[in-house]
This record gives C-alpha cells, structure tokens and sequence, in this order.
C-alpha cells in the first residue's frame, strides 16, 4: 500500500504552474472567530481535483470489484423490477378488449358502464369517484329506432344475448339470426330459422350433424327442448368470437326475459361513410338517457377499437381493479427496491470507512472524496442500469403472461420494452450517486486530525441522533397506521395495514444497532454456550458490528414481513368466510347447472322431489355503493347473492340479529350485514342507497341485520330484485334441505327432477364454499399472488444473498486476522454457520413480528378473527431464508480471504 499512499500524494498535490498550491480550507478547518469565507478555486486547482477524484474512483473500483459486484447484483434486480412493474402497468394502460362479436360492425350503439359520485371531503374541493358496473347496462327498445334512421346508417341492428347449453352441457351464447350480420356469419348450409322451433348453429358447434334438418338439445330458459337445426354459419374473418346459436329474433327475446330492452345495437354504415361523420349523425339522433327507468345511463357511440368495450362489459372494470392491486403493490415495489439500494450502497461506503478516513487525513479533501465515491457509485449505477434494463423486458413479459387472462389481452406497443427498461434503469442511475455521497459524509466532513483517529477506530457503537428520531417516527406511524386499521374495513382497512408494515420495516433498518444489542443480550450467552471457541468469537464479532449485524438481518426482516402479509391475508380472508358460511349452510345438497347456470324453473322443480323439505335458488350479483373513507368519496362495488325467502330458513341461516327475514321478498327489501348497518346506522325499517348491477338506483328498505356477512355478503336481495338487473338470470346453484325419507335416496330424486334441464345438471353434497360470496381464487388473483409473492419475494431474497456476501467479502482482513492468531479453519467456518444462524433467527422473528402487527389489525377489522398462515407455508418462508442466508454468507466466506481466510494458516 505504500506505492499507492505515494501516487495518491503526488496526485492530491498536483497544481498547474503559474497557479497558487494552497487549496482553500473547508469551512469545518477555519479556527473559530474568524470569518467562515472559502474562496473560489482557481481554474487549475479544480482541474487538479478533479483529476484526483477520478483517480481515486478508478483505483477504488478496481480494489473492491468483488464488493461493488454485489452491489451491481442488488441494484441490478432492484431496477429490473421496476422496470418489469412498469412494463406490466404499461400494458394495462393501453390494454383494451378485443373486438370479436361485432367485428361485423362500424359502430355499436351502448349504454355507459361508468358511474361516478361526486361528495366534499373535509376542507377541500369536491372531487369525484368513479367505478365500472359490473352487470350490463342495457338501452330501452326505442332506441333502436332512432339510430336506424339517422343519417350514413345502412342497417341498425338489436343484439341480445342469452345463456345456453348444449345436450351434452357445452356453455354457448344465444343470438338472434339478425345480429349474425354484426360477427360476418354467413350461412354455409341450410337458411335461416323461421320458427321458435328452429336454429342455426355456428360451424364449430355443429360436430355430428351431417346435415341441416337434423335435430339438436339446447337449455335456455328453462326445460331443455330439441330444435331443428335449419343451418349452419361460419364466419368469413376467423375471429374468436365464443361459439352462437341462432334463434329467430322473437324467439331469442322471449329467451332474453327483457322484451322492452336491449344489450345493444350494432350498426352498418353506408358505402363511403367515414367513422367519425357515422359517430356525429348517431350521436346527433341519441337521446341524452338510456330511457329505462330508474337509470340514468347515458348512451355511447363506440366505433374502432372501443367497440370490444360493448362485448366485454366488465373489462375495464377489471382492468381498473388490477391497476389498482399493482398500483399498491408497486409503491411497495418502490419502498423496497429504495430501501435494498440504499441499504447496499451504505454497506458498501461503511466498510471503506477506515480507507477513506485514511485518504482524509494525508490531504484529500471533503469534495475529492465526495466526488471520487460519487465517481465510482456513477460507474457501478451504469452498470447496474444496463443489466436491469436487460433484464426488465424479460421480467415484464413473464409477468404480462401471467395477468393476460379473461377478455382483456395485455398488448405490447414498439415503445414499452426501452420506455420500461429506461424506466427502471433511470431511477438507479439517479439515485446511486447521492445515496453513496451521502453515506461517506459522516467521514468526509471531519478534520484531518479526527479522520487520522476514525482510520483506526471502532465502529461507532450508537446510531446517530436522527437516525434514531427518524426510526422512532416510523415505528410509532406503523403502530398507528395498525390501530387505524382496525377501525376501517375493506380497502381502508387494508391500505393502512400495508402502510403500517412498510413504516415498520424502515423503522427496523432505522434503529437496526440498538435492535442488534437486543438481539444479542437474548441469544448471545446461548450462542456461546453452544458454539465453544466459535461461538465466542461470533458473539464478539456481532458484539463489536452491531451495525453490520444490523445490515445482514435488515433484508431477511424485509422478506419475512412482506411475504407473511401478503400470503396471509389471503387464507385469513378465506378461511373466515368459509367458516361464517359453513355456519349458515343447513343445505345438505347443492345442484349446480354448469356454466349456463340453472334457470328459476329449476328450483321449482327440486321442491317438488320425493325427500325435499327446501330448495333455495342462489343468483350471485353486485352492488355499487357510494360511500366516504376518511373523507373522500368512494365508490365500492360489493358482491351479493339473490334468495328466495321460501323455505329459506331450511336452507340459509345467516345469523339474523334484527328484523324477518321472511319478509325478503318483492323489490323493495334488503337484508344488511351487522357490520355495515353500523357503519351506515342503518336498523330495520331504514332505507339504504344503492345502485344495482346494471346501474339503476334503488333505496330499498332494510327488513334484517345478520351477522354472517363475511360469509354472504354485505347485502342479501330477493331474487325478483336482482334477476331483471343482472347480465343474465340464472342461479349459480340451489340449495337443497332433505328430509328423514325411510327407503328413499334424495339425491337421486333431485337427480330425476333435474333431468328435463339436460346434461351439465350436477347434484353433490353441500359445502360451505357453495355460497360463500368470495368466490375461488380466479386466475388473476393467482397472478397477482404470484407476482407479489414469488417476483417481489424473489427480490427480496436476492437482496439478501447479494448483503450477506457483501459484507462477508468485506470482512477478509478480519478473517485474516483470525488465521493468523491462531484460529482454525474448521473453527472459523463453525463460526460463520453460528453468525448465520444468529442473523437468519433474528431475522425471522423480527419479520414475523413485523408482519403481525398489520395483518392482526387487518384481521381484527375485516374478519373479526386472529391472522391465519398455513404452517407449511411458513416453514418454506423460514427454509427458503436459511437458504439465502446460508449461499450469501458461506459461500463467499470460502473465498473470501484466499488461503488467509479459510485456507491454510498463515505463516
């Protein structure tokens, strides 16, 4: 180091001749009482600085490459996940449904989907809410005849939809022959129907009838029935429209169950007429309402790509859903990959502390320093940059392959892949560079006389004064946020649990040394009672680096407690609803329809089946309610299920605390569960605002108050209320209550009462999960689960390796030290497998602490019970983190020092 010391000399006092060589003093050097001015530079003097910080930067690159490779790693990830969430946020911007059904059409004439609600928070503006319906809004008849006479319109057309089943339980839409025109259907055999007797059948339904005449078993709105196929249709443009079934219009209206209303209305311009000049002339003919009563929809011109938006009602909405869970999801995203960078980089700094205090303190300047770490950071960030914009793309389109389900296919434009990884790599670049000057100011600001005494000195056994204030604030922010959450419900609720588990991390890597000293009075004379010689010396080494123990468990905090959360929220939310809707159940049966459903008949006829004491058709819906959390207006859609209140009480016991439910019946009723009609002060006889489904306002009045509504839903409706309100009227199941029989099989009695309704008809044993209102995790939710858990945890994992090895590879002169006075190899690995043990337990209870406090506050409010985690996930957590602990700290320790290290002794 000799060599070194003398160049780096020569290069710090290097002026150019003709120039003064007494750099100005920093104003920490001026003796008190005089005037703190510094005087400007000289030209040659700041060339000469800069000459030195750069060759300092270049020198202290090449000297800690293994250091600042860990570095590269970490920050590296850091920006290819955010690049990747914002390639993924990208795409479901732009995302828009496919046009598929009305392919065939120029325009399509809807209602709007969108609701809005406008209120006043406390002392400020009024803002405005809105949410996507999740039932179609539909446009009165009347409509039809408007468009068709408005200027450039070749041919309006009404299109309505019914659920349908084939013979053997195939799902299938139904359509009337008119609407055919709208997806290019043309007849390739046959003619069209004439009769309600009569259809024609998509080509690719049409498997095993050679001919038209032949006769085929379809289930719409009731018993099933056999129609005479009079043709067969394929469409001319290879579309992936779902599979048609064609009716004759009146018949396909009688099947729909609203005869005075319409989906919507496909139109076919005239030759030459331009798409705008057809959206101006409709527009200019449209009333300013849907004209249906009750609503106050207004009425839309959709042309080009907007059309998928009339086929795929609630596309948006769940696209507005899910850009709301990524949304949350990365601004943790963000916390974290801040929170790892800032992390690496400070660790990173704080072992070169002793060479830069050195440097101090034989001439460099504060600003060479400043500036040759800022050199250096700048150099691994652009490099770090460039891997992770590499790496975004790839990361993004795993992720864009996991959320394209459903309707809604995630495109990727030309500019999202640079415009991601420019994203991601940007935000490194800019914040590498003041995050490693500002964790080298604690050294760079002292005298060269304190600095010649830091070169030598021990870790500062205290956080500083802010840091401890900054931590102290965090945590106490998490407890709050923890106890606000238990007075919130729903996304409230869950907003200020996460904040509360975020604040809380931060608080841990805040005040981490004094946490380390906790940590080490528990478990540091069990780690020398068990460890010997290397225990000893792992308690000391943690002893006397509290900071750096501090470091190494701060990332195994950070996984445990965001891997806890959101893997527990879930299976809590779960296994409460399963267990109040268990408790409600008295059905002992259940008959599903399949994917078409089952009809209202159905539940008539397994009334009347030998055994049955009950039978409750189930028609699942939602409800939009406007409402405000913590002053701002909010429009919350809620799932809710539709009974019948005959024979209900055999089936269905929600709990009820006040009020009848056999007075559920009509259109004008409601049942509310406990928790909202306190939130709301809402008790039998009031009446609550809502809007339905499809958009039509109703205040209905309240008749009971339940406690189970975790289980069934906020709110239970009749099911006259709701079936007129929904995209199609058909119960997702009936519940089914048997009696003591003597010599009777009642299932097989249902079985034969269901027979009419054709195949797809399935009668089983009863489950709570049968009308519980959260329905089974879907293939979005599953995505979300894996990026939040798997990508983000993964991450975090990494986060881990790459800390663990950076400060095992900086702890080679102490390894070497402890090779040289005597210690053994197999004493010193021992060692390591004990500090890693000690860092991986602290980690995981700290974590696991961490992660408590938000999800038994979310817990608490939402469901009422304690946090539930599955054990075997958790001991894949505590597995997979030993893990990481174990490759990021043994693994570099092997090499650590060379034959110094582990190696043989050194002579």
């Amino acid at each position: 180091m000799r060599w070194r010391t003398r160049t780096v000399a020569r290069e710090l006092s290097e002026v150019p001749k003709g120039r003064t060589g007494t750099v100005a003093r920093e104003p920490s050097e001026v003796p008190k009482g005089r005037t703190r001015t510094v005087a400007r530079e000289p030209l040659g003097v700041r060339q000469g600085s800069r000459r030195a910080s750069a060759f300092l930067a270049r020198r202290s690159q090449a000297t800690h490459r293994r250091a600042w490779a860990a570095v590269i790693v970490a920050t590296g990830a850091a920006a290819a996940l955010i690049g990747a969430f914002a390639f993924v946020v990208g795409s479901l911007l732009v995302a828009a449904p496919p046009v598929q059904r009305y392919a065939g059409a120029d325009a399509v004439v809807a209602a709007d989907q969108k609701v809005s609600y406008t209120a006043k928070p406390w002392g400020s503006e009024p803002r405005t809410a809105t949410a996507y319906l999740p039932e179609r809004a539909r446009l009165d008849r009347s409509v039809l005849a408007a468009v068709a006479g408005a200027d450039g319109v070749a041919r309006a057309v009404a299109d309505d939809s019914v659920p349908v089943s084939m013979g053997d339980g195939r799902p299938v839409v139904g359509r009337s022959w008119p609407s055919a025109v709208l997806t290019r259907y043309e007849l390739a055999e046959g003619r069209a129907p004439r009769d309600a007797t009569e259809v024609v059948l998509d080509g690719s339904l049409a498997a095993g009838v050679r001919s038209p005449g032949e006769r085929v078993v379809l289930r719409a709105d009731g018993a099933a029935r056999t129609y005479t196929v009079s043709g067969i249709a394929r469409t001319g443009h290879g579309g992936d429209a779902p599979p048609a079934v064609f009716f004759t219009e009146p018949r396909l209206t009688a099947l729909a169950g609203h005869p005075g209303r319409i989906d919507a209305i496909g139109v076919v311009a005239e030759p030459g007429v331009s798409r705008d000049a057809l959206r101006d002339a409709i527009g200019a003919v449209l009333p300013e309402r849907s004209g249906i009563a009750g609503s106050d929809r207004g009425v839309r011109v959709l042309t080009g790509a907007e059309r998928g938006e009339a086929e795929h009602v609630d596309a948006l909405g769940g696209r507005g859903d899910q850009l709301a869970l990524l949304g949350s999801i990365g601004g943790t995203v963000l916390m974290v990959a801040l929170l790892v960078i800032a992390s690496t980089l400070s660790q990173a700094v704080h072992q070169r502390s002793g060479e830069l205090a050195l440097l101090r303190a034989v001439g460099a300047s504060p600003r060479q320093l400043r500036s040759a770490i800022g050199r250096e950071a700048g150099r691994v960030s652009a490099a770090a940059a460039l891997l992770g914009g590499l790496g975004a793309v790839p990361l993004g389109l795993a992720m864009r392959s996991l959320l394209t389900t459903g309707p809604l296919p995630l495109p990727v434009p030309w500019w999202l892949p640079p415009a991601a990884a420019l994203a991601g790599g940007l935000l490194v670049a800019l914040l590498a560079r003041p995050v490693a000057m500002l964790a080298a100011r604690s050294i760079t600001r002292l005298r060269p006389a304190a600095a010649l005494g830091a070169a030598t000195a021990d870790e500062p056994s205290e956080p500083g004064r802010f840091r401890t204030g900054a931590g102290v604030v965090l945590a106490f922010a998490g407890i709050s946020s923890a106890g606000v959450a238990t007075t919130q419900s729903g996304q409230a609720a869950g907003a200020a649990a996460s904040g509360a588990a975020m604040s809380l991390v931060i608080a841990v890597a805040l005040l981490g040394p004094r946490i380390s000293r906790i940590v080490l009075g528990v478990l540091g004379r069990p780690l020398r009672r068990v460890g010997g010689v290397s225990g000893f010396l792992a308690e000391r080494a943690a002893s006397a680096h509290t900071r750096r123990l501090a470091t190494a468990f701060t990332p195994i905090v950070l996984v445990v407690a965001f891997v806890c959360v959101q893997l527990a929220s879930g299976p809590t939310m779960e296994r409460a609803a399963g267990h109040q809707a268990s408790a409600a159940l008295r059905a002992d049966l259940v008959a599903t329809g399949g994917g078409a459903g089952l009809p209202a008949g159905a539940a008539r006829a397994v009334r009347e089946a030998p055994g049955v004491t009950a039978a409750t058709g189930v028609l699942r819906s939602a409800v939009v309610l406007a409402d405000r959390e913590a002053g701002e207006p909010v429009l919350t859609r809620l799932p809710v299920l539709g009974v019948e209140a005959r024979g209900l009480s055999g089936t269905l016991d929600p709990g009820v605390t006040a009020g009848d439910l056999d007075r559920l019946t009509g259109r004008d009723a409601v049942a509310v569960g406990a928790d909202r009609a306190k939130s709301l002060d809402l008790g039998p006889g009031d009446r609550v605002a809502l809007r339905l489904g499809d958009g039509t306002r109703v205040e209905p009045r309240v008749v009971a108050v339940y406690e189970h509504e975790l289980g069934l839903g906020e709110f239970l409706f009749p099911r006259e209320a709701l079936a007129g309100h929904v995209s199609a009227a058909r119960d997702q199941v009936v519940l089914i209550r048997t009696g003591a029989a003597s010599g009777a099989d009642p299932a097989a009695a249902v079985r034969e009462a269901l027979a009419p309704y054709a195949g797809g008809v399935a009668v089983r044993a009863a489950t709570g999960d049968d009308v519980a209102i959260a329905p089974p995790v879907s293939d979005g939710d599953n995505a979300v689960i894996v990026i939040g858990v798997g990508v983000i945890g993964g991450f975090a994992l990494l986060a881990v390796v790459s800390t663990l090895a950076l400060i095992t590879i900086g702890r080679r002169g102490e390894f070497r030290l402890l090779r040289m006075v005597g210690t053994g190899r197999r004493q010193l690995r021992r060692m390591l497998v004990l500090e890693t043990g000690l860092v991986t337990f602290a980690g995981l209870v700290i974590g696991t602490a961490v992660a408590a406090v938000p999800l038994t506050a979310f817990a608490v409010s939402v469901a009422g019970t304690a946090p539930y985690l599955p054990p075997a996930h958790y001991g894949v957590i505590a597995g997979t983190v030993a893990l990481a602990a174990a490759a990021g700290t043994l693994v570099p320790g092997a090499s650590a020092g060379g034959r110094f290290a582990l190696g043989r002794r050194a002579g």
